[in-house]
């Protein structure tokens, strides 16, 4: 009987400037400590001269281990790094309103075994949605938001983050502005999704003001939450055509269609770590 341990896979996620050398030196560090490279991308952006690099590695040596080795190369190429457990799911804490089709959609999923998150909690502003996270047995805080209370309920948010040790924040249709500071503190694992309308449908009914424009393609955008509202750096976006023959009503469902698919493919990629920042724009290995 073998004597090896079960082997492990890694992700490893870096940026640093462009240069000469940097794969090489990657991979030797990986090699060097008995990874085995699954997959391999990588990216070199002309206009910000940034170099972004996804690895995928199966090894029977220790995560720690992993992050020494490449600890040098990191210090030597001034590197951003990170090296992820890909059997860790990501710990995902959803903000919802009263629309629940978008939290359906990333709550099936994960139960299905399609996103590699867990959730340990549902946050809501509103008490309609707490049946349909009583369905999937999640926790549902109710976190009531006025203009006298806001500041009191992003701390306490805060520490509902801090308490249940969250890497993602997801607003399944929060329908709630968030904070300069709160957007700061949650910079780059916060991720919304409105239609793709924005901004040239604002305020209420966005989709029956679509309709009465006569437009015929409905949208949607999945990106990392900014104090820029509804402005930050985009990770997934889906059409679909539409024509003079739908109703108002219509609309709405195929929007609301198409804005779960957009917003658990965002979740996914990011939850696999393949989302990587470079300024206001973001690159995507999928």
């Amino acid at each position: 009987m073998s004597s090896n341990p079960n082997p492990h896979q890694y992700i490893v996620s870096l940026s640093c400037a462009d240069q000469p050398g940097i794969v090489h030196a990657v991979s030797g560090a990986l090699m060097e400590t008995g990874c085995n490279i699954a997959e391999s991308q990588q990216y070199g952006s002309p206009e910000t001269g940034r170099f972004f690099m996804r690895v995928q590695v199966t090894t029977t040596t220790g995560q720690a281990a992993v992050e020494a080795a490449l600890a040098p190369v990191a210090d030597a190429f001034e590197m951003e790094l990170d090296v992820f457990d890909s059997a860790r799911p990501a710990r995902t804490l959803i903000m919802c309103s009263k629309a629940g089709h978008a939290l359906n959609d990333l709550l099936f999923q994960q139960r299905a075994g399609m996103l590699p998150i867990e959730v340990p909690l549902i946050v809501s502003n509103h008490q309609d949605l707490r049946p349909l996270a009583e369905f999937y047995g999640v926790p549902f805080v109710h976190l009531p938001v006025t203009a006298d209370s806001k500041a009191e309920a992003e701390e306490r948010l805060l520490a509902l983050v801090a308490e249940h040790r969250i890497d993602l924040v997801v607003l399944a249709r929060y329908m709630q502005i968030l904070s300069d500071d709160l957007c700061r503190e949650l910079s780059g694992r916060a991720i919304n999704i409105h239609h793709s309308f924005l901004p040239s449908f604002k305020g209420a009914k966005p989709y029956h003001q679509a309709h009465a424009r006569g437009v015929k393609l409905i949208g949607a955008t999945a990106h990392y939450v900014t104090a820029d509202l509804d402005e930050g750096p985009i990770i997934e976006q889906e059409v679909i055509r539409v024509n003079h023959a739908r109703t108002p009503e219509q609309f709405v469902a195929i929007g609301r269609d198409v804005e779960g698919r957009t917003l658990a493919q965002a979740v996914q990629w990011h939850a696999e770590h393949r989302v990587l920042l470079d300024g206001s724009r973001t690159v995507v290995f999928n």
